[in-house]
């Protein structure tokens, strides 16, 4: 069965909105399904087409490449899962732009540390769902009604 799809513009608003109130997502490369781990995603506003992690030159994640996250909002009204393709990051103004104080935390050598890579998540496809159902809807589900067509509009195929 398939249903209507929301608006992927209005869906993307909601996803980056509730990732930058929450950004940790669950990363994982493509090449290996046992690399999964929760990473704190580093936003830029301006950047919708990006996101960025720190990790050491010796985790999993520094093989780099295709990859994967899944995201869940606090509250769990929105959820999401996208590709892309994670590469080093170079730019020392990146850098500087994504170092905080939640980054030292768990980087105590700090921004010069060799062990330390700075990578960029190209994104690519996307699909999110708006799980906030509302109140007829979810009154319907727990009368056991149908509620398909009802929650179609709350799910996106796009691209990020």
């Amino acid at each position: 069965m398939k249903y209507e799809q929301g608006n992927p513009d209005e869906m993307k608003h909601k996803f980056w909105k509730e990732l930058a109130s929450s950004p940790f997502v669950m990363l994982q490369l493509d090449s290996n399904p046992d690399s999964t781990a929760p990473m704190t995603a580093q936003l830029d506003k301006d950047a919708n087409h990006a996101i960025w992690f720190f990790t050491y030159r010796d985790n999993h994640f520094a093989k780099m490449g295709p990859a994967n996250a899944s995201f869940a909002s606090d509250g769990h009204k929105l959820f999401a899962r996208f590709h892309g393709n994670l590469v080093e990051e170079t730019s020392k103004e990146r850098l500087e732009k994504q170092w905080d104080n939640t980054v030292e935390a768990w980087f105590p050598e700090g921004k010069t540390d060799p062990r330390l890579l700075m990578m960029r998540m190209d994104l690519g496809d996307a699909t999110i769902w708006d799980a906030d159902l509302g109140l007829t809807t979810t009154a319907k589900m727990l009368l056991g009604m149908d509620v398909t067509h009802d929650v179609g509009e709350n799910h996106a195929e796009t691209t990020l």
